[in-house]
């Protein structure tokens, strides 16, 4: 099979990652509320959120190098299977440290479902189809963005608070194991390429010396911590303004729905305004965006802010994706991935960390404005980093054409 060739792996790898996606997305709030219920305060929030990146913090690089000279589809049913472990297991243990361990397992077990998923996308798919099939795969992860906090904070609430986020969590690892059904067979091997297949090794340096590579894995971590802590501080911050977790669930889920819009309109949105300027503006305004969290807004004016910020940060993520596979050398690219991902938990370590910090200090609202300072940034680098990925040279420019050429003739 040609790259680009057959997109119906494509739409039962958006399928798993929807279901992977809603139970992590699900568990995520599910941990925070249990955690409260047994005690815990703002910090030890900031710790439990903190330890789910800790595990895929060491694990990235090595699931990465081994995805480049390897098949991408084994790491697919692993990530499952730690996945629906962590979350089921967060809900039956009763200790705080004991909920922190498992919810390493869960961040482990989505670390190696991404990675496993996106090596696979950058592989099978065409040059010129890399930034449509990556805003199309990420479309899975808003899914299960968006159902995941609705179901959350439908099960969530009432006086054993313990005891329904426990049994969250034991749905969203039952939920999670239905992502096997859409893996059988997604990977096809005749994409392995010489180079891979040669066993060849690309210097982690070198990969982070590449033009557009630290730009992608900063901005998409700005962007992943932004989520991160929305997902993990909202339901802290509806418990200090007395909104319901019912509310939250449908507020986080709102900021989902956002983002699979702006995915969808994505292709269009590059031809009018380019990647560069995209970036920048969309960085820019999540900024703005979150920083107004922090404000005592109404719940109307803040479902407001989370639309608008989730379409702002529904750009980051797969155009990130992108930058990164087109500035890595060849052979390397599962490992450019990987250290992309590197910096997203280096991120989700360090940011809610940080917000635990600010919040026991400054108030649950200050995390946001953190948040804010940090997009703020982003931006500046989305500016300064290059229209063209270094990885995309002109002398790639006329076999690309004459691949599409070829490739609509064959439509034809």
């Amino acid at each position: 099979m040609r790259p680009g060739g057959n997109r119906g792996w494509l739409l039962r790898l958006v399928i798993a990652f929807s279901f992977a996606q809603g139970a992590v997305s699900m568990a995520r709030p599910a941990v925070s509320y249990r955690a409260l219920a047994l005690g815990a305060d703002e910090r030890a929030i900031g710790v439990i959120a903190g330890v789910y990146a800790l595990l895929p913090l060491f694990a990235a690089v090595p699931l990465g190098r081994r995805t480049d000279h390897g098949r991408c589809a084994p790491l697919l049913p692993a990530g499952v299977v730690l996945i629906s472990g962590g979350c089921a297991l967060s809900g039956i243990v009763d200790s705080l440290w004991a909920m922190a361990v498992w919810s390493g397992v869960m961040g482990l077990g989505h670390l190696c479902f991404v990675i496993g998923a996106q090596s696979l996308v950058a592989r099978q798919s065409a040059p010129h189809e890399q930034d449509r099939n990556f805003s199309h795969f990420t479309i899975g992860a808003s899914l299960g963005q968006l159902v995941g906090p609705i179901a959350a904070g439908a099960l969530i609430g009432g006086r054993d608070m313990a005891g329904t986020s426990a049994l969250a969590l034991v749905v969203a690892g039952a939920g999670a194991a239905v992502a096997f059904g859409s893996l059988w067979r997604i990977e096809d091997r005749t994409a392995l390429t010489s180079r891979t297949a040669r066993g060849d090794r690309v210097p982690v340096q070198r990969i982070l010396r590449a033009r557009g590579v630290p730009a992608g894995i900063f901005i998409s971590l700005a962007v992943l911590s932004a989520t991160d802590i929305l997902t993990a501080y909202l339901p802290v911050v509806g418990e200090d303004r007395g909104i319901a977790p019912s509310v939250i669930g449908l507020l986080l889920s709102l900021r989902a729905a956002a983002t699979i819009a702006c995915r969808l309109v994505l292709t269009p949105l590059l031809r009018l305004l380019g990647r560069t300027v995209l970036l920048t503006v969309t960085c820019l305004l999540a900024a703005v965006l979150c920083a107004g969290i922090a404000l005592p807004v109404p719940v109307w004016g803040l479902a407001l802010i989370l639309a608008a910020l989730g379409f702002c940060l529904g750009v980051g993520q797969p155009l990130s994706m992108t930058t990164v596979v087109q500035a890595a050398p060849d052979g390397a690219r599962s490992t450019a991935l990987a250290l992309r991902l590197t910096g997203n938990r280096l991120g989700q370590v360090a940011a809610p960390a940080a917000a635990g910090l600010i919040a026991g200090v400054a108030g649950v609202a200050a995390p946001f404005v953190m948040l804010g300072a940090l997009l703020l940034l982003s931006s500046g680098v989305a500016l300064r980093s290059p229209a063209r990925p270094a990885g995309e040279r002109a002398s790639d420019s006329e076999p690309r054409r004459s691949q599409v050429a070829l490739d609509r003739k064959r439509d034809v």
